[in-house]
């Protein structure tokens, strides 16, 4: 049976700490963007036009069929810190204050927890309230487009 001992300490410490971990800015943006929309009272992030042309490429045959977690997201991440700023849409009747707080919460904490970057800072512009009509005109709209 041999032994590893002074293996570790002769290569500069522990196996798991040898090397450099680069997280893009696009996986902060998605941990960003799931963990906003997880969030009661958040019904969408991006502003109007952006949701809109989202929709129309969904639509289109060939382009990925889901939704891009990414729309309304913009980052800045350095090695150990990031910056982040989501435009959303909230429900009506919802405090925009109390889901700006939760949204805060919630990214801050997901995006140290998977990426472990410090979250310096958590931007948000609400660009829209969801009206409870909305979804009437939504789908009289689709109905006409189909």
């Amino acid at each position: 049976m041999t032994e590893n001992t002074g293996v570790g300490q002769r290569q500069g410490g522990a196996p798991g700490s040898r090397g450099r971990t680069a997280i893009a800015d696009v996986v902060v943006e998605k941990i960003a963007g799931m963990a906003a929309r997880d969030v009661l009272g958040v019904y969408a992030l991006g502003s109007g036009f952006a949701r809109s042309m989202g929709s129309m490429r969904e639509r289109m045959p060939g382009s990925d069929s889901g939704k891009s977690v990414t729309r309304g997201v913009s980052v800045e991440v350095g090695e150990r810190q990031a910056a982040i700023d989501l435009e959303i849409v909230v429900d009506y009747g919802v405090s925009i204050t109390d889901v700006a707080g939760a949204v805060r919460e919630n990214v801050i904490s997901a995006v140290d927890r998977m990426a472990g970057r410090e979250v310096v800072e958590v931007n948000l512009m609400v660009s829209d309230v969801k009206l409870p009509d909305d979804e009437e005109d939504e789908g009289e709209e689709r109905q006409r487009i189909q």
